[in-house]
């Protein structure tokens, strides 16, 4: 009987055990269809650019030997019509667009997280020191954000772009050099509320220094605002870098990029529109997916909207 009832206060004790702040948010996002879409795409993408040279491996061509897929061309079979063979068509120079569509989610996903690490690391850094210390230190970051914020952002990137040229690594340059304000404007406002908690004084009164302060104690407080914020600014990126691409500053062929697929498309869109038809979709269908994402998690991790 002792064996009995210990068993089930045990039970009571593991049914009465408190939940994590992080599984109440995954229970309210489960029940968020539009967020769970967003997800969705999102893996999708994430699982194409995976798993990418299996959906569309390497084709040996005469001349060159054993070629990626998205570089083959057949020239006698150019801007063909979609069929089964070639599921979104070919492009002017024969290439399979749905070939080049699956290898360029590898260069925009890239793109994504690169881009959200450089302005996230130097704009929480910079959001951080802001709100802590405060007075001429807050000041003078800020004002130098209100500059970076005059600018608008595609614009500012666009001048990266043309000063450092074309290519993949100066493309998330710029564009991670433009994001860098809204990281820092998010952070500072998430710090400013929690440095005068009981808890950061209770870790200054044990003499804990500022470094680790801020990030032991201050930054766990503000994950949510910017996991919100990063998973938007991916969004961003990959628009961004798309239109850099579409402008001609972004990544060159044959990388199968998705605004520069655009580019090379728009002089046959009358004739043969599968050539940025299909690209214009991916673009549109991941920066979509992206913001669901993100408009679900400020849902979720929001206490303001709980």
């Amino acid at each position: 009987m002792i064996n009995m009832n210990n068993a089930v206060e045990n039970r009571k004790e593991k049914t009465h055990k408190p939940r994590s702040q992080w599984f109440d948010a995954w229970r309210r996002f489960r029940k968020n269809p539009i967020a769970l879409a967003g997800l969705l795409i999102v893996l999708i993408l994430i699982l194409t650019a995976i798993f990418a040279d299996i959906i569309s491996p390497a084709v040996y061509d005469p001349h060159l030997g054993i070629v990626p897929a998205y570089e083959f061309q057949d020239l006698g079979n150019r801007n063909a019509s979609p069929s089964w063979e070639h599921p979104f068509g070919t492009d002017n120079f024969g290439r399979d667009i749905f070939d080049r569509v699956v290898h360029g989610s590898r260069i925009s996903l890239l793109v994504g997280f690169v881009v959200v690490g450089i302005s996230m690391v130097i704009g929480v850094s910079f959001g951080t020191i802001a709100g802590y210390y405060g007075g001429v230190t807050d000041s003078v970051i800020m004002r130098f954000t209100d500059i970076m914020l005059a600018i608008p952002n595609i614009l500012l990137a666009i001048s990266i772009a043309a000063a450092l040229g074309a290519g993949l690594i100066n493309v998330m340059i710029a564009v991670g050099i433009g994001s860098i304000p809204l990281f820092a404007r998010q952070v500072r406002s998430s710090v400013l509320s929690v440095r005068e908690q009981e808890f950061i004084e209770a870790a200054r009164s044990i003499g804990a220094s500022d470094v680790r302060i801020m990030t032991k104690h201050i930054l766990p407080n503000c994950m949510a605002p910017i996991i919100v914020r990063a998973t938007m600014g991916m969004a961003t990126a990959i628009l961004s870098a798309a239109a850099l691409s579409f402008i001609g500053l972004g990544i060159e062929p044959p990388m199968p990029e998705w605004g520069s697929m655009l580019s090379e498309g728009r002089r046959f869109i009358r004739d043969y529109p599968q050539s940025t038809v299909f690209p214009g979709m991916a673009i549109a269908l991941v920066v979509f997916g992206l913001n669901m994402l993100g408009d679900g998690l400020r849902d979720v991790l929001d206490p303001r909207l709980k």
